[in-house]
């Protein structure tokens, strides 16, 4: 069972961009990846209620996220209440047009139903190998760098987010504000926790053993039979922000 979730584990994993270097691989040196990351995104956890990691878009109640994928709608409901810098990056790219015309690289349905995962921005480059999916951030065209994430998620009854720590890391017993039941929407990252940028996957099936490791964000709330139903290779069509944009601050 343990090596079951072990592979499970390992279908979430985005690469953080390094020449030769995958975080998707068993890599003996991970400091070596942290280094290739912004050292402004790269955080510290802060200490329970402190302040939140500042620099990046936040999410400062619920927004309304449509996706057209093969001919059908899928709702999401971005919670940035428990989760408002995840949820501010998600939003952020959307409003951005990231996610048009971005590919469903990894879907995994058997043995059981996992995950479906998109969102990498290279996926729009027909000249890209498709081998190569997976391995892509979004970079932010102020910056010309690419923009990572915090690890972020909610213990339940809590406040405030943990930052930069799994729950294991942290020590924490309680669930998730924002579990990953069937239709949760979570960001996908490499070993290192604050290494998530522009990444996503859908879950088919409640998934509870990656409660504490991946900061779910959101869940869907229609066309769920939309998501089952995509394969490897389809594509997001469009992502339009239909509600609540006006929750979105962006950094000074």
């Amino acid at each position: 069972m343990m090596q079951q979730l072990r592979k499970w584990s390992w279908t979430l994993c985005l690469v953080v961009i390094v020449v030769g270097l995958t975080a998707c691989t068993n890599t003996e040196n991970p400091s070596a990846t942290a280094e290739s990351m912004d050292e402004a995104t790269a955080l510290d956890a802060p200490a329970e209620g402190a302040t939140v990691p500042t620099g990046l878009p936040v999410l400062t109640g619920v927004a309304t996220v449509e996706m057209q994928i093969n001919g059908g709608t899928v709702v999401i409901e971005v919670d940035g209440n428990s989760a408002p810098i995840t949820a501010g990056n998600f939003v952020d790219l959307v409003q951005r047009g990231v996610y048009d015309g971005v590919s469903f690289h990894r879907v995994v349905k058997t043995p059981e139903p996992f995950v479906v995962q998109g969102g990498d921005p290279q996926s729009k480059d027909p000249s890209v190998s498709p081998q190569m999916l997976g391995t892509g951030s979004f970079v932010d065209p102020d910056t010309n760098e690419p923009r990572y994430i915090p690890l972020e998620i909610q213990p339940s009854g809590a406040d405030t987010p943990i930052y930069s720590r799994t729950f294991d890391e942290a020590r924490i017993s309680e669930p998730p504000a924002l579990t990953h039941m069937r239709g949760a929407v979570a960001m996908a990252r490499s070993q290192l926790p604050d290494s998530a940028s522009a990444q996503f996957y859908f879950a088919l099936a409640d998934l509870p053993f990656l409660d504490g490791s991946y900061a779910v964000f959101g869940y869907v709330t229609e066309g769920m039979d939309v998501v089952d139903s995509v394969e490897q290779g389809d594509i997001v069509d469009s992502a339009t922000v239909v509600s609540g944009i006006e929750n979105l601050q962006q950094p000074e």
